[in-house]
């Protein structure tokens, strides 16, 4: 079997972070790349709520987000990925479902690494897991939540 690329999806989640242990120790085992990506929703498509947001003050928020998810994913991966030989990070707007599915088409990866739930997650395989496992084109290796290896704490 060979790995090359592997896709890590976060919701920033201590759900998801439980992935982060498998992902690192694949890296280093076959030289991979990995791929971390964060979806988040797209809100330009909504009806208004609660008074008119204009075009602009939308597009405001939606680059706050984007700005805010980069940042995080720099922090995850400065702090928990530097043994890793290459990873490349990526924001989508969008299902994440869908996008988890589209970056591995885009990306060729090889294979999906990700916990069995996230943060709104409330039984124990997720909607967008079970999305992504059951269309992926690839092995999505599903780590649960519950047991997984703990990150050591930051001193």
């Amino acid at each position: 079997m060979v790995i090359q690329k592997v896709l890590w999806p976060t919701d920033f989640s201590s759900s998801a972070e439980a992935a982060l242990e498998y992902v690192k120790s694949l890296s280093e085992k076959y030289n991979a790349e990995v791929h971390v990506l964060h979806v988040f929703e797209d809100i330009m498509h909504h009806e208004s709520w609660y008074g008119e947001f204009d075009k602009k003050h939308l597009e405001s928020f939606m680059e706050k987000a984007r700005k805010r998810a980069k940042e995080r994913l720099d922090q995850i991966c400065e702090r928990h990925l530097e043994g890793c030989p290459l990873y490349i990070k990526h924001v989508a707007v969008g299902d994440p479902a869908v996008e988890i599915l589209n970056l591995i088409e885009q990306e060729k990866v090889d294979l999906v690494v990700m916990a069995t739930r996230g943060k709104s997650g409330q039984f124990g395989f997720g909607s967008i897991t079970e999305r992504v496992t059951k269309h992926s084109p690839v092995p999505v290796t599903t780590i649960p939540t519950e047991g997984a290896p703990t990150q050591k704490k930051q001193q």
